[in-house]
């Protein structure tokens, strides 16, 4: 696999890869989560997005959005093709994330989650991140987590 920061004109492929990795979560949310209706062009512009390609035919797999913060970096975006999930590449993301939180000098990787997205509480609990609390934000109902790094 490959790990590499998004291009201008990979903005229509970053975004319809986020809005397939999240379509499944409509229903149970009743609306779009956040990752769907970001701006990518904006991501890749300010250096915050990452692209996951697959190394034997550079096909995209997944995308990772870090941003930094006053005192932690943000991984504000893990998105992984549902036919892909499983295989470990969430992880990996999450991993490069908080070698470059160590690498940018912060001692905390946060992140925050929908709290109807279950799954996702569960594997960051697994990964070490811990939950700081809850709160509603742009209508949504939130699970911020944090995990000590370096």
């Amino acid at each position: 696999m490959t790990l590499r920061r998004a291009r201008p004109e990979e903005e229509a492929a970053l975004r319809d890869l986020v809005r397939a990795a999240y379509a499944h979560y409509v229903p149970r949310i009743g609306r779009e989560p956040m990752p769907m209706t970001d701006d990518y062009q904006a991501r890749i512009a300010a250096g915050e997005a990452w692209l996951l390609l697959r190394d034997a035919d550079q096909a995209l797999i997944g995308a990772l959005v870090l941003v930094d913060e006053p005192d932690a970096l943000l991984l504000d975006n893990v998105a992984i093709l549902q036919q892909e999930q499983g295989k470990g590449h969430g992880r990996a993301l999450i991993s490069f994330a908080e070698q470059e939180a160590v690498r940018r000098g912060y001692r905390s990787l946060r992140l925050f989650t929908n709290v109807k997205m279950t799954e996702n509480m569960a594997l960051y609990a697994r990964l070490g991140f811990v939950e700081t609390h809850r709160a509603g934000e742009h209508g949504f109902r939130r699970v911020f987590m944090e995990k000590q790094v370096g």
